[in-house]
């Protein structure tokens, strides 16, 4: 079931055209992967589903209903630009944008000080954001995003800023609240994360959609269905459908990529265990950050 239904929207700047006709559907309680290159028009569409602005043409649903005003408080948005009063102390600011989001401030205080304990920002509480690192006022921003507790969370580059070991405690928690049933629109140019996180994956390059899917399905979609393998002994001939791609000395054993053109996996194994001995057996399967960029080229081709 999709939490978010986009379909056919338009949105046009003077001369130039930043989203043309995308439509796409974010699955409820997943991680939804929004790639691009800059300028794709990834943030145009981001800023029409929090209302900032609105489409010129095609619609936005929730849950099967036209997206209103007052969805803006199931909603919780961390910018690509940070947007925190730097002369605000840390507390105070927590408390205000949580009351803007229509919490209580008894709520709002008790979520806060959950918060501020999980990421240790307890002791700067009374400080002004213009005294905290660029990876604590991150911090910051991310909790009053996910502190009333939004049905669908917009994440663009939330890892910016953090060390690794704060970036593992932010993936965690980004995983916790999809488990607690949060749909999760994930946009960022770490293609490993992507890897990571994402359940589903869309990729918008000039104001088109230009790959969507699951995630399983993409890998399989860029399968090279090429193998490769350490072993001892000799290469038997491979029957037809089989290819030796190369083959080399490796560190502690032979190895070999063959490329399946007819026939499985199985079928090759069945083919290689009476005559070597096998120390590995993988598929060679794209990364995300090849997919990304094959498909971009692709499409300006």
């Amino acid at each position: 079931m999709s939490l978010l239904s986009i379909q056919n929207v338009v949105k046009r700047y003077q001369q130039h055209t930043a989203l043309s006709g995308v439509s796409l559907e974010i699955p409820e309680g997943q991680i939804f992967g929004l790639l691009g290159p800059n300028g794709a028009g990834k943030t145009s569409l981001i800023r029409i589903i929090n209302q900032i602005t609105m489409p010129d043409e095609g619609r936005i649903l929730l849950k099967g209903q036209p997206l209103r005003t007052e969805d803006v408080h199931r909603i919780g948005y961390l910018p690509e630009e940070r947007g925190l009063y730097k002369k605000m102390k840390i507390g105070e600011q927590a408390l205000y944008l949580a009351r803007l989001k229509g919490m209580s401030s008894a709520e709002a205080n008790r979520r806060i000080r959950m918060w501020f304990e999980k990421f240790e920002l307890q002791p700067w509480w009374n400080k002004k954001v213009e005294e905290l690192s660029k990876g604590m006022q991150q911090k910051v921003q991310f909790i009053c995003t996910v502190l009333h507790e939004p049905e669908l969370i917009i994440l663009d580059e939330p890892f910016s800023g953090f060390d690794p070991i704060n970036a593992e405690m932010l993936k965690q928690e980004i995983l916790s609240m999809k488990a607690k049933g949060a749909t999760i629109i994930f946009s960022t140019h770490r293609m490993e994360s992507v890897e990571e996180l994402c359940d589903h994956v869309a990729l918008i390059n000039k104001s088109k959609v230009v790959l969507n899917g699951a995630t399983r399905d993409i890998k399989k979609q860029f399968s090279t269905n090429t193998f490769r393998i350490g072993f001892d002994g000799t290469l038997p001939a491979l029957p037809a459908g089989f290819e030796l791609v190369d083959e080399k000395a490796g560190n502690d054993w032979q190895e070999a990529r063959i490329q399946v053109n007819h026939g499985s996996a199985n079928e090759l194994l069945t083919a290689l265990l009476p005559q070597v001995t096998l120390h590995r057996f993988e598929e060679e399967i794209p990364s995300f950050n090849e997919i990304f960029i094959r498909t971009v080229k692709t499409a300006q081709a």
